[in-house]
């Protein structure tokens, strides 16, 4: 997933708890704003360990090609 959209399910989890917090109707809203403001951070390392596992891959393709053309071996 594009990171984009990590940091727009963050922000849209912060909006959501303000608006339980403020207009939550429920005898425990409070709680529920905070449990709803507590997504934000997870999916904001969700999103930091997806870039992570990009880059890991990049750097595994480029390390198999960088032995593929010490050895020779073109026909991959």
């Amino acid at each position: 997933m594009r990171p984009h959209y990590y940091f727009i399910g963050a922000t849209l989890s912060i909006f959501l708890s303000i608006y339980l917090f403020i207009f939550g109707t429920a005898g425990n809203h409070e709680l529920m704003a905070i449990f709803v403001g507590l997504w934000a951070p997870t999916i904001i390392c969700l999103g930091i360990f997806n870039s992570l596992l990009g880059i890991l891959d990049e750097m595994c393709c480029a390390h198999k090609r960088i032995e593929d053309a010490q050895t020779g071996d073109h026909h991959r």
